[in-house]
């Protein structure tokens, strides 16, 4: 059983920075295709950033130039470093996980982490 539990969230003021963090067990390959997403009240989940399990890296066009995401070599970590942060980053923030197909910054994962809470006041 795939297990996801993301940390570092918290209230930052604007342009400032979060790094966010997902551990992951429950497998031991990994190249697992990976991703974050984010969701604010009344909106739905949208893709930051993900990373294939050829290390292919995609940025939502809103967070290019102040997100990276990056995973450790033995695949048990995902992080998000965020900069730069702005009010509009506010939201509930998600790691997820696939073993066979690379969605990319489509939601359509197979497992999901409970979530961790980025506020950006201004």
């Amino acid at each position: 059983q795939v297990h996801l539990v993301e940390s570092g969230g918290g209230s930052v003021q604007a342009g400032g920075s979060l790094r966010l963090s997902c551990a992951a067990s429950g497998y031991t390959r990994t190249d697992y295709c990976m991703g974050w997403f984010r969701q604010a009240p009344g909106k739905g989940r949208e893709g930051v950033a993900s990373i294939d399990s050829d290390g292919t890296i995609t940025y939502a066009d809103s967070v290019k130039g102040r997100f990276t995401i990056s995973k450790d070599n033995d695949g048990g970590t995902l992080y998000l470093q965020m900069s730069t942060l702005k009010p509009a980053d506010t939201a509930m923030y998600y790691c997820a996980a696939d073993p066979l197909f690379c969605y990319g910054l489509s939601p359509a994962y197979r497992h999901w982490g409970q979530g961790t809470q980025v506020t950006v006041s201004s």
